[in-house]
């Protein structure tokens, strides 16, 4: 009687026999392994990127902006009035119990000038939480205090780009820009951001005290904007339904009035993103799977063909003594042998290719442990649903028919 290694070392040999078929039979497998890395890994690199540019920019935020201006019959765009204060943000701060952190917001371009270099970006007028907000630190230097605003002082904390581009080889910490023509003292340099999900370069920009942008670069008293940061991730939605209340308060909105201001939930952007991105790795593993089931009708194919060639062999098998069982498990072993064994090929072709395409095109990329277990798995699985109908086949043959067979 035969046990399971004299049934294995049987299998292996006949594979063994017709190697250029056997791996020709393997590569169905194969390509569909690697694409179902591939695909995946590729769609979880682009849904860590996205989380990752949201999560920079900040933590646990919201933006609250003017709203709109409707004259007559026109409506001009966001921003087009001017009704959201100083008081409201503090406002927000002491009322709103999901709210920890806010900052009013005004900005504007500004020519930067020192020594004999100039440059062009964004100034960002905050408060002294905005680093707190954004959850950027300081790669040198410090940040401005409460009286640098209450007092309208006029210093600078420098995105990495501006500080690369006007001191090349210098620590700007203490040095003294020209911000149209008005000096300015640096007093640190923020870490580097890298670009937003929209393609900015978060570091091309200088911090300023809201209240000097205000009075020295804009004369305006209105505010662009607000930073909040929610006291978690999960309360995010809680202020911005509170900070919704809050204003239309404030403002003296109506119900049968909208709103004059608009609040953005970073989270619920963050949570679209994340959940296109999942759909998206779903589809595209989803399509590679199909390669994947085409590499098992493959398998059987195969292994119908090689029941057919083999019948004679099979009947001397069942008439010297071994059993039904025995033949099925020989072919069934043959089956999920050729399926795992492209599928472990798949894996470190899928892994390659991953790392080849996000090399070549500089694409995010992922590998995901879950894709290559469930991977090996289902080839394994494959090999045995594709190779039970060939392997039952082959055992069901009658030996006295199998020896006449040419």
């Amino acid at each position: 009687m035969m046990g399971i290694g004299s049934t294995l070392r049987i299998a292996m040999s006949a594979l063994g026999r017709n190697r250029v078929r056997s791996a020709l039979t393997m590569l169905g497998v194969i390509i569909g392994v690697a694409s179902v890395i591939a695909m995946v890994s590729l769609g979880q690199g682009a849904q860590a990127q996205v989380q990752a540019e949201i999560a920079s920019m900040g933590s646990n935020i919201l933006y609250v902006w003017p709203g709109s201006q409707r004259t007559g019959g026109f409506r001009g765009g966001a921003g087009t009035i001017t009704t959201l204060t100083v008081e409201d943000i503090e406002a927000i701060v002491e009322e709103c119990p999901a709210v920890k952190l806010a900052s009013p917001t005004v900005g504007t371009s500004v020519p930067l000038v020192f020594g004999n270099q100039s440059w062009n970006t964004r100034a960002e007028g905050a408060n002294q939480d905005f680093a707190r907000i954004r959850n950027w630190p300081l790669v040198s230097g410090s940040f401005f205090t409460e009286a640098d605003v209450r007092t309208g002082a006029r210093v600078a904390v420098l995105g990495r780009t501006v500080a690369n581009s006007l001191f090349a080889g210098l620590d700007p910490a203490g040095q003294s820009i020209r911000v149209r023509n008005l000096p300015f003292q640096v007093l640190g340099v923020l870490a580097p951001k890298g670009q937003n999900q929209w393609g900015r370069d978060q570091d091309d920009t200088i911090i300023l005290p809201y209240t000097t942008v205000q009075r020295k670069l804009l004369a305006i008293t209105h505010l662009h904007g607000a930073m909040v940061s929610a006291v978690s991730p999960a309360a995010t939605f809680t202020a911005e339904q509170q900070i919704t209340e809050l204003l239309r308060q404030r403002h003296r909105i109506t119900p049968d009035r909208e709103d004059d201001f608009f609040v953005r939930n970073l989270t619920d952007m963050a949570e679209a993103a994340e959940q296109t991105q999942k759909t998206l790795a779903t589809l595209l593993g989803s399509i590679a799977g199909v390669s994947l089931l085409v590499g098992g009708i493959g398998i059987m194919n195969i292994m119908l063909v090689s029941v057919t060639e083999r019948t004679r062999e099979i009947g001397l098998r069942i008439a010297v003594g071994a059993r039904t069982s025995q033949v099925r498990l020989q072919f069934l072993l043959e089956s999920v042998m050729l399926a795992t064994v492209g599928g472990l090929v798949g894996i470190l072709a899928g892994v390659g290719v991953s790392y080849l395409l996000a090399w070549q095109f500089n694409w995010p990329m992922l590998v995901s442990p879950t894709a290559v277990c469930v991977s090996v798995i289902f080839s394994g699985v494959v090999g045995m649903v594709f190779g039970y109908y060939p392997a039952s086949k082959a055992a069901s043959l009658d030996p006295i028919e199998a020896l006449r067979y040419e």
